[in-house]
């Protein structure tokens, strides 16, 4: 009996965990590194809350958010490792963080409508080119050294993040909930008669 009710309770709660996954999922750099299979040594890097964040928009498997990446891991981080952390959002694979890469685009009326899409304070970047390097040092360096360091997330509203088919997966979620709340409601009480039944 008490084997039946746990695994009914762990039925019940199932929906509930799934509701309170999280939203958005991130990388950091040694992750997205290890994800696209790009050789690093770090050396002593460490991310720390006062470096300057640098959000990587990618897709797995794009060539330019790989050269990217490996700028980053094999230069950038020689120069400026004690300055910068890098957060990085998958959007091929994650639907939301897609919808997350849209919402900050829209915020800086920006067409981020390929990866990768970087972000350093204020200043946006579509795509990546060598070329482009000296550009993100400065970006790097301006933020670093600015009083007020700005950081998109705490400018957009996260909270109201709902689209008709999300209001629809919640929905449905709901509905998922209370069908496994009704089946294990009715499987305790069938047990609890069965066991009454026995003693009899």
């Amino acid at each position: 009996m008490k084997k039946i009710t746990v695994l009914l309770l762990l039925v019940m709660l199932m929906p509930t965990i799934v509701l309170a996954a999280p939203k958005y999922e991130s990388k950091t750099l040694e992750e997205a590194l290890k994800d696209e299979k790009i050789e690093y040594d770090l050396g002593d890097y460490e991310e720390k809350d006062d470096q300057v964040t640098i959000y990587l928009f990618r897709g797995k498997g794009c060539s330019h958010c790989y050269e990217f990446l490996e700028y980053v891991s094999s230069k950038l981080i020689k120069e400026y490792g004690d300055k910068i952390k890098v957060v990085t959002y998958e959007v091929w694979n994650n639907k939301n963080n897609s919808k997350l890469m849209e919402k900050i685009s829209d915020y800086f009326k920006d067409d981020a409508s390929g990866v990768p899409y970087i972000v350093i304070g204020e200043k946006t970047f579509n795509g990546y080119a060598e070329s482009m390097n000296d550009e993100l040092k400065s970006a790097i360096d301006d933020l670093y050294d600015s009083d007020e360091r700005f950081d998109v997330f705490d400018k957009i509203d996260l909270s109201k993040e709902t689209s008709e088919s999300e209001e629809k997966s919640d929905s449905t979620l709901t509905i998922v909930f209370i069908i496994f709340a009704a089946i294990a409601i009715v499987a305790l009480i069938v047990t609890s008669i069965n066991k009454k039944k026995q003693v009899a």
